[in-house]
């Protein structure tokens, strides 16, 4: 019995000890509210910094044929249709319609974006809309490609051109 008695007499001195060495380096968290630390990215998109989500659109907007503006603006309302929608997924849809539109009047930005919204990758929308699986293949390279060209000649065609002495 004393023995247990010295034990938690020994316990409670180093548990005094330690709080008032941690208080004195002002690392006590009693009596003090919980800190958060900010969020990195913005909670709302609307948050975000519209010149930078302007940029992200820039050359593919140019290549359909749109301003920039309008294409973050139809973004944002296909996001709201559909939280999980991706910025790439949302290209794609725009690059495979534009693509693809002339000769399938089926495969539409809106058709495409309804079969993502269902829960479909695009190759399995695109192929619920008449291509086969050798076709959806193709064009989603395709939009890849043709999205990452016009992003690398966005930044040309905005620079300022140097000027000859």
């Amino acid at each position: 019995m004393k023995r247990i008695s010295r034990l938690i007499a020994v316990v409670g001195a180093l548990t005094f000890v330690v709080s008032g060495a941690l208080s004195a380096q002002g690392k006590s968290s009693a009596g003090r509210p919980a800190q958060h630390t900010a969020v990195a990215h913005p909670a709302n998109p609307s948050n975000a910094k519209p010149a930078e989500q302007h940029d992200s659109f820039r050359g593919i907007a140019t290549k359909l044929g749109m301003s920039s503006g309008e294409l973050e603006s139809a973004y944002q309302t296909a996001k709201q249709a559909n939280p999980k929608l991706t910025h790439g997924q949302f290209v794609a849809a725009n690059m495979v319609a534009h693509n693809l539109g002339s000769k399938n009047p089926a495969i539409t930005t809106p058709a495409i974006l309804s079969g993502l919204q269902s829960g479909k990758s695009l190759g399995q929308t695109l192929t619920g809309l008449g291509l086969s699986e050798k076709e959806a293949d193709a064009a989603e390279r395709q939009a890849k490609r043709d999205a990452a060209a016009a992003q690398r000649a966005a930044p040309a065609e905005n620079s300022p051109k140097p000027t000859t002495p």
